[in-house]
């Protein structure tokens, strides 16, 4: 087997190394703050789509995110977590992480078992009429109607909803109609079409 992390793996992926090399693909989580790894599979405790149980002396919590109706935001605490931060405006001096927790900014669900699945960055979530809609989910979209075009989602302030969604896309000839179609057709909510 093998490890990963930083991105989420796609099951063509982990099929592919399953075939050719016979490695199953193993993914974890962690951040610079946790030295690093707070999550990960293990060979006797794996569920593909997760980053893993928690790591053995640590303790998460999540915190609720208005308009995310499963899971919240990660918060993890344990020996491996930093002390605080240097910021430049006061050198010398370490900011400590409140109450020993340190706050991810990710947004993600545990299910019973305990694996982790990571939903996104709560700065990458756009709020629209009082929903939280990914804009990862909605790139994914993007990439799956326009293959081999680059795609990127920003959000702008609406006067009505709060966040409206602005996509980017290199993909020739695209139109809001077809991207409305395809997310449609895959199951999407309104909220996520651009």
């Amino acid at each position: 087997y093998c490890f990963a992390g930083a991105e989420p793996v796609k099951a063509a992926t982990r099929t592919t190394y399953m075939e050719k090399f016979g490695l199953r693909i193993l993914e974890g989580y962690g951040v610079t703050e946790a030295a690093p790894v707070i999550a990960i599979n293990t060979p006797m405790y794996n569920k593909s789509g997760s980053v893993g149980k928690i790591m053995p002396g640590m303790e998460y919590r999540l915190d609720p995110v208005p308009g995310v109706d499963e899971g919240g935001r990660l918060f993890v605490r344990g020996p491996n977590v930093m002390a605080g931060y240097l910021r430049a405006e006061n050198p010398g001096v370490i900011e400590p992480v409140r109450d020993g927790w340190h706050d991810t900014g990710d947004v993600v669900t545990v299910d019973d078992a305990g694996f982790i699945s990571i939903r996104g960055r709560a700065k990458r979530f756009a709020k629209i009429g009082g929903e939280m809609v990914s804009l990862a989910a909605v790139e994914a979209l993007a990439g799956e109607l326009w293959k081999g075009s680059p795609s990127a989602v920003a959000t702008v302030p609406d006067a009505r909803k709060g966040e409206k969604l602005i996509l980017i896309t290199e993909a020739a000839g695209a139109t809001r109609a077809d991207f409305l179609a395809f997310a449609k057709a895959n199951g999407a909510m309104d909220l996520m079409v651009p």
